[in-house]
């Protein structure tokens, strides 16, 4: 049910978008790759890992994109968070070569 006004659309007819500053983006942006680099941190298995560094790639991939409101600083911190992620997955993937040998 929609609540109406005579001077105007129904609720659900309105157009009702969401105006996210360049801030915002940018927070939203590091805040889900440091939220992905914690879980890679936690993650039991090796598919599980792979899948949080994936997302954390995907994050970088989107920072690069010219025109989003994306920040210096913003691509920095991503960039960081990705080397850390590297080190993390490979001396995990080490570490479990030399236990299966």
């Amino acid at each position: 049910m929609s609540s109406t006004n005579s001077n105007k659309k129904p609720l659900n007819e309105q157009n009702r978008e969401v105006m996210l500053s360049d801030s915002d983006i940018n927070s939203i942006i590091v805040n889900g790759a440091q939220i992905s680099l914690m879980k890679l941190r936690r993650a039991r298995s090796t598919d599980a890992r792979l899948c949080y560094y994936a997302e954390i790639g995907v994050y970088l991939e989107v920072s690069l994109s010219r025109g989003a409101g994306i920040t210096d600083e913003t691509l920095e911190t991503l960039e960081e968070i990705h080397r850390i992620a590297t080190h993390e997955y490979m001396d995990t993937r080490k570490l479990e070569a030399m236990a299966d040998n």
